[in-house]
């Protein structure tokens, strides 16, 4: 899949993984449309050169009226989709009330899975196409404090494979990309949902609360082997470029040490590595 003239939708530009996506792609000649949840993120999208739109993931209007607008520029074509978007929820799977799971599952999952229904056809019509999902070394390595998160990604895994099997011979590859640590705002705003969402002064992981909210309110690389946002933005271009795209690509030492791991380990195991890099 080469670069002329090809276009690409990407969500959750805002920042982090997202732009730093925009950015690559641009660079690499691709026609980018960028997409953000916020106006005020959509502006300034627009302010640094980018084709950019309004589609925020849980609602099903704004990514109708999102994708409807990308194809009056490109005149009904789209190459290709990186679904991006989304955010983490964190908390003990007995704090995490309901209805802050049907937020994660909405952002993270429906919405996604919304978009890329609509855009299939398209890419039907055209006979080629290639679908990327943002997913994570948490979407095969559950950590704990993590749940809501974990099950996302989880979904997404499954989620994907079956995509790449209903696929065959349409000339549309569905592809993961499957990220460890990231220096990004991705921290920041899983703290946000943290305290929104969990009461971190009660219950049977008080103490562990406490060493989260202080890890997410780090700037910079919190954890060891932290990869700047680029690392995930020269993958998914990769991905996206090479004409036979691997199923799965891993980014960051956790991830793929974690593909192996899983392979290789009893569960009792696994479990007790989990629990300590937690």
């Amino acid at each position: 899949m080469t670069s002329t003239s090809r276009s690409i939708l990407i969500t959750g530009c805002s920042t982090g993984i997202g732009y730093a996506t925009a950015l690559a792609c641009r660079t690499a000649g691709w026609q980018v449309f960028a997409s953000a949840r916020q106006p005020e993120d959509v502006a300034r999208l627009q302010g640094d050169g980018f084709a950019a739109v309004q589609l925020d993931l849980n609602d099903s209007a704004s990514i109708q009226r999102a994708l409807a607008w990308v194809l009056e520029q490109t005149g009904g074509g789209l190459d290709a989709l990186f679904n991006n978007g989304g955010y983490g929820q964190p908390g003990a799977i007995e704090d995490v009330p309901r209805e802050a799971w049907r937020e994660q599952f909405e952002a993270n999952v429906f919405g996604p899975v919304e978009l890329t229904a609509a855009v299939l056809p398209i890419m039907r019509r055209q006979g080629h196409g290639r679908v990327l999902f943002n997913s994570s070394v948490l979407g095969y390595a559950a950590l704990p404090l993590r749940g809501a998160y974990n099950a996302s990604k989880f979904a997404i895994e499954g989620l994907v494979d079956t995509l790449r099997l209903e696929l065959h011979g349409s000339g549309i590859d569905a592809v993961l990309i499957e990220p460890g640590p990231i220096i990004a705002r991705f921290r920041a705003n899983s703290l946000l949902a943290l305290r929104k969402h969990v009461d971190t002064e009660r219950g049977a992981h008080v103490s562990a609360y406490a060493q989260m909210q202080e890890r997410l309110a780090k700037e910079g690389a919190a954890v060891k082997y932290t990869l700047p946002a680029e690392a995930v933005a020269n993958v998914v271009l990769q991905a996206m470029e090479c004409r036979t795209p691997r199923i799965r690509y891993p980014v960051t030492v956790p991830a793929k040490l974690f593909r192996v791991l899983n392979r290789l380990l009893p569960d009792r195991l696994l479990d007790r590595l989990k629990r300590s890099a937690g």
